[in-house]
């Protein structure tokens, strides 16, 4: 978990290439005090769209990114020892409702389930936070949004949001950008030239058309970033796409020696 001071109205943004309205969606979600709900697969820019709007909007944002063992506690906070006294602890929910910031849960679905139970009563007309421990009942300001993401293809029985959670949130979803625009983004964050980076994108819409069949997730936009930023530092071609395209997306031999057959191709 941690925190990210919005930038002031004078620092740059973060980097982010908007696809569609959402950007204009965030702002009417924020205006209005609405959760909002991301949806798309692993590396598409979600988490990057959150950072780019709190800083846009010049709130401060905390992240959380949610795994198995994250309880309600992690959120809201609990009683430490402090040199021999107990002191409540704000956990990152709980500041982000006190300072009137945007409180960002990555991957929700991986959370135990009274993390969402904790989450209800801000996802409505009440938008208030129970802290049955101190006895406080926070009534979140204006300023305060709920952005929760996760990653659909990772669903099963075990892990999904229920219906009567997703339809507390407005929901946007994403997915990989059109090549011309996964070309610039790469382009602009790697440094490399905008063929080279073009081939790349090339490359990853033949690898992500292997998802759910050798493959369980495609090459996210952020590895071929990652590829391109080993290019531009002097690293070939081949070696950089074996360490992000390859290697990162399967252990098994088969596989691997398939995809570098393709890379070998598409580089020839």
């Amino acid at each position: 978990m941690n925190r990210e001071a919005a930038a002031g109205a004078t620092a740059a943004l973060p980097y982010y290439r908007a696809a569609g309205d959402e950007c204009e969606v965030f702002e009417a979600a924020a205006r209005r005090g609405l959760p909002l709900l991301l949806k798309g697969p692993t590396g598409c820019g979600k988490t990057r769209f959150v950072s780019h709007m709190a800083a846009r909007l010049g709130r401060p944002l905390f992240t959380v990114a949610c795994h198995d063992d994250l309880t309600a506690s992690d959120l809201t906070g609990r009683y430490l020892l402090k040199g021999g006294d107990t002191e409540w602890v704000d956990g990152p929910l709980t500041r982000a409702v006190r300072e009137g910031g945007i409180c960002y849960l990555d991957e929700v679905v991986e959370a135990r389930k009274d993390v969402t139970v904790v989450l209800h009563p801000l996802t409505d007309d009440r938008r208030m936070l129970p802290l049955d421990r101190t006895g406080e009942l926070l009534h979140a300001p204006d300023e305060f949004m709920l952005v929760v993401s996760y990653n659909p293809g990772y669903q099963h029985i075990l892990k999904s949001l229920k219906p009567s959670t997703r339809q507390r949130f407005v929901a946007l979803a994403f997915d990989f950008p059109a090549p011309e625009v996964e070309t610039e983004i790469v382009a602009s964050e790697s440094g490399l030239a905008r063929e080279l980076c073009a081939g790349l994108v090339n490359l990853a819409r033949r690898l992500r058309e292997l998802r759910g069949q050798d493959l369980e997730e495609g090459v996210s936009t952020r590895l071929l970033v990652y590829c391109a930023t080993l290019v531009a530092d002097g690293m070939p071609m081949a070696r950089a796409a074996r360490c992000t395209l390859v290697e990162p997306l399967s252990d098994d031999e088969d596989v691997i020696a398939a995809l570098d057959e393709l890379v070998r191709h598409a580089f020839a």
